[in-house]
């Protein structure tokens, strides 16, 4: 991957972790497309999102040191990411986890079919889901955490993570399914 002719990411990571302004900027560039594309499924605006992204590229630039060169560097950079989104919702997450969720019954459907639509479609519908429900759903489904991962980041029970999941399986098949009606 090259950001420019006859610079290759290597060499542009050797660079940042030298301090060089220059350098930092090319990386930026680079995977900008990549991490807001990561950092939209976690926020609901795109002003979040750039906030997020320009966060964790802040933390990738604090840490660059700590990022090993013999890993691949776009999961390092997609955990900063993602770590970066979570922490800025935790508060308003917090929040809404007050709610009891022990009582709560997890729902079953079964699964609709979703051929005729595209990715924007699907991040428009995930948009449309409460904020403790589309982080859940991004971590599990997405990103592939388990549900013991996600209850420590997200300071909940395991139980209460599979809660969630379902209850963003099934917001979002009645969205679907109403999207369904309206074009049908």
């Amino acid at each position: 991957m090259h950001s420019r002719p006859g610079v290759a990411e290597e060499d542009i990571i050797r660079h940042c972790k030298t301090g060089s302004l220059k350098y930092q900027e090319m990386l930026y560039k680079l995977f900008y497309g990549y991490a807001m594309g990561l950092s939209l499924r976690y926020c609901f605006n795109r002003e979040d999102a750039v906030e997020v992204v320009n966060d964790a590229f802040i933390k990738v630039f604090n840490s660059i040191n700590n990022y090993a060169n013999d890993k691949p560097f776009k999961p390092w950079l997609r955990s900063i990411i993602v770590n970066t989104a979570i922490d800025r919702r935790r508060k308003e997450l917090k929040f809404q986890l007050n709610t009891d969720l022990e009582n709560a019954s997890v729902i079953n459907h079964s699964a609709t079919a979703i051929e005729s639509l595209n990715a924007q479609d699907i991040l428009k519908m995930m948009q449309q889901l409460p904020p403790v429900q589309l982080t859940v759903f991004n971590l599990y489904e997405i990103d592939g955490y388990s549900h013991d991962e996600i209850a420590k980041m997200l300071d909940l029970s395991a139980s209460s993570s599979r809660v969630y999941l379902s209850r963003a399986k099934e917001t979002l098949r009645s969205i679907l399914t109403k999207e369904h009606q309206n074009n049908g």
